[in-house]
């Protein structure tokens, strides 16, 4: 497997999203539709005006919604991945095939996905062997972040995170946690529009989760990052990415 590409993608309009989990979409030969929206995030710089909008039908017959939206066309005719469920899909399957070079499984080992760590967390992706892992015996402990939110003071830079994240903050204490019991933890941002060529962090909308981070990275957190790219109509993980550190927060 080279890449992703969800069935029956189509090409629309994107006319509003609201109520956080609906947006209208115009389809050509279709008309009007209401998709679910799978990005419960502000969507900050993506929803302004009405961009072009990627959706792919499910006719599940349990489903309410039979159109799900996919993708949104940013700036220099490119694209934005917003459904939330694929990112760790793609990042998974790039490491299983050890195309992210700074995450290659060693002989025997595994990608797992969504595994339990701590009392009520799960991380993305666990690189261990054979074994379903638990939070001692994994040897890569990896949390995934999709990145979307263009700069506010970097051109060609996508800022995390695009609204206050409490979530966020509980994901780097756990990858705090497991690197002090000696294992590899690891922020991985996935840069996912194809108009930015780094990523940084939204300061001035939390400023909390990047003191958090720096914190983070002192304990010996890595952060990596990649870039979506297209290959024909299949999502990829792309090219390794430059990363901003927040500056320091004065006390």
């Amino acid at each position: 497997m080279s890449g992703y590409s969800p069935d029956n993608l189509i090409e629309g309009k994107l006319i509003k999203r609201y109520k956080r989990f609906l947006a209208d979409c115009e389809i050509p030969g279709v008309g009007e539709v209401v998709a679910h929206c799978p990005n419960s995030g502000s969507m900050k710089t993506l929803v302004d005006g009405e961009p072009r909008a990627w959706v792919r039908h499910v006719p599940d017959p349990h489903r309410k919604l039979k159109w799900t939206l996919t993708l949104l066309g940013v700036r220099r005719r490119g694209k934005a991945l917003v459904d939330t469920g694929l990112p760790n899909a793609i990042v998974a399957d790039a490491i299983s095939q050890g195309r992210v070079p700074r995450l290659t499984p060693k002989k025997g080992q595994h990608v797992h996905r969504e595994i339990k760590v701590g009392e009520r967390s799960r991380l993305d992706i666990v690189i261990a062997g054979e074994e379903r892992p638990d939070e001692n015996n994994g040897d890569v402990y990896i949390e995934v972040k999709n990145v979307t939110m263009l700069s506010s003071v970097v051109p060609d830079r996508a800022d995390f995170p695009d609204a206050v994240t409490e979530r966020g903050r509980k994901h780097l204490r756990e990858l705090i946690r497991l690197k002090k019991m000696g294992h590899r933890a690891v922020l991985f941002l996935f840069l996912g529009r194809s108009d930015c060529n780094s990523v940084g962090f939204a300061q001035e909308i939390d400023p909390a989760y990047c003191e958090a981070l720096l914190e983070a990275v002192e304990e010996g957190v890595e952060i990596i990052s990649h870039k979506l790219a297209f290959r024909g109509s299949r999502m990829r993980l792309g090219e390794e990415v430059a990363i901003d550190l927040p500056t320091q927060i004065p006390v």
